[in-house]
């Protein structure tokens, strides 16, 4: 162990998260990380902390299957990537900045919902709701914001209905949900956990007193009526399922368009329905990557990869955007193949945090993308595509609007 590679023998590191400078790949930047050899490279953050990152697909499972990294946002040398995480780190954790058996204990309280029986279920709803907003659309006829009019209030929609939000306060939902994914300092960060944790609170004593359709219901008569869970816990558990529930999808859509319109192939196999909406949507998730910062993490133990040591308490980041075009698992991995044909990828994450919610972003994305193609076939951006603002790297991965036309030329 002694001639192992500790973080702090090692040179020439990167700083980490680096901006997209295309709309669907890793940046530039990560290209050395890429290249070079060995599973883990050494990164600095933006405050000057040095933290590992995995890029190498085996590596990254391995560690998110073994436990052997914590998610412990409570943890003092839990990597901070962004300033708007420093406003968040010691608020209420939901389940996702728990460790087991909290966080087994909890993930278990909300899977109804998200089960594959209760995703089908759902699948007629999710396609009345993709139709809506195609026919609004074709209504209103172009040039629009696919973002505002298809991307967004189709997610938003839906996780409204699964957690029982009334929909009618979906501009609320999405203006502080940006608020808080894209704020550019710690306390607009607080402020948007704060604006929705007082909505949470006031319908969470609203459903104690007259129990309504949904989880957020069924979450407070069954399990903090019982003490299994507090009510701030309830409270950042629910605040983190409806960001997450309509946000990551809403950011595939688009950048799923922006990808296959620079690709036509793919696009007119999509549209022509020739290739696997299944498949497709696999190969989408692992091509476009939207969540590296999902696999922030700390060590619990000391872990050896090859001729590198991460002693217990480095930051670790699983970036899934390279692991998923890791070529020793991913063929031609800058490729984008809608027949690949492989769920492999770690889009979702994996072991015991992986998405709680990916049977519904399935569904949503292989209900959504088909139908939008097949009834715009001729779907094109309205500006150039050097002009598309990207999001920073310290966040979901997307862009907050992307004109588009369709018609005649």
């Amino acid at each position: 162990m002694a001639d192992k590679i500790g973080l702090s023998d090692a040179v020439s590191a990167a700083p980490f998260p680096q901006d997209r400078t295309c709309p669907y790949q890793p940046p530039a930047g990560y290209a050395p990380l890429r290249s070079t050899g060995g599973p883990v490279h050494p990164v600095v953050l933006y405050d000057g902390t040095p933290a590992w990152v995995v890029t190498s697909y085996a590596a990254a499972r391995e560690l998110l299957w073994s436990g052997r990294l914590s998610a412990d946002r409570t943890n003092d040398a839990f990597p901070i990537i962004s300033p708007r995480m420093e406003g968040i780190k010691y608020q209420p954790q939901s389940f996702v900045g728990m460790d087991p058996p909290e966080h087994t204990r909890h993930r278990r309280m909300l899977l109804p919902e998200f089960s594959v029986r209760s995703v089908d279920a759902m699948r007629p709803v999710i396609g009345r709701i993709v139709d809506q907003y195609i026919d609004d659309m074709l209504a209103a006829g172009p040039p629009l914001d696919l973002v505002t009019a298809f991307s967004l209030p189709v997610p938003s929609r839906v996780i409204c209905d699964v957690l029982g939000v009334g929909y009618a306060d979906h501009d609320f939902f999405q203006r502080t949900s940006q608020d808080l994914v894209q704020a550019e300092s710690p306390e607009q960060a607080i402020g948007a956990v704060m604006e929705l944790s007082g909505y949470f609170e006031k319908m969470i004593t609203e459903y104690l007193e007259r129990p309504g359709d949904g989880m957020i219901s069924r979450l407070a008569v069954e399990e903090l009526a019982a003490g299994s869970v507090t009510r701030p816990e309830l409270i950042m558990s629910v605040l983190m399922l409806l960001i997450g529930g309509h946000e990551t999808t809403a950011s595939m859509i688009t950048l799923s368009v922006i990808a296959l319109l620079d690709n036509p192939d793919q696009y007119a196999a999509f549209a022509a329905g020739t290739v696997d909406a299944k498949l497709a949507v696999e190969e989408l998730l692992r091509y476009l990557s939207i969540a590296d910062i999902a696999g922030t993490r700390v060590a619990a133990t000391d872990i050896e990869l090859g001729d590198y040591l991460i002693r217990e308490d480095d930051p670790v980041i699983v970036v899934n955007s390279l692991a998923n075009r890791d070529p020793e698992t991913f063929p031609d991995p800058d490729a984008l193949d809608l027949s690949r044909g492989s769920r492999a990828h770690i889009a979702f994450g994996f072991g015991q945090h992986q998405c709680l919610g990916q049977n519904l972003a399935r569904a949503e994305l292989e209900i959504a993308l088909p139908a939008l193609l097949r009834r715009l076939p001729d779907l094109r951006l309205a500006i150039d595509a050097s002009q598309l603002r990207l999001r920073d790297g310290g966040t979901v991965q997307g862009v907050n609007e992307l004109p588009v036309t369709w018609g005649q030329l």
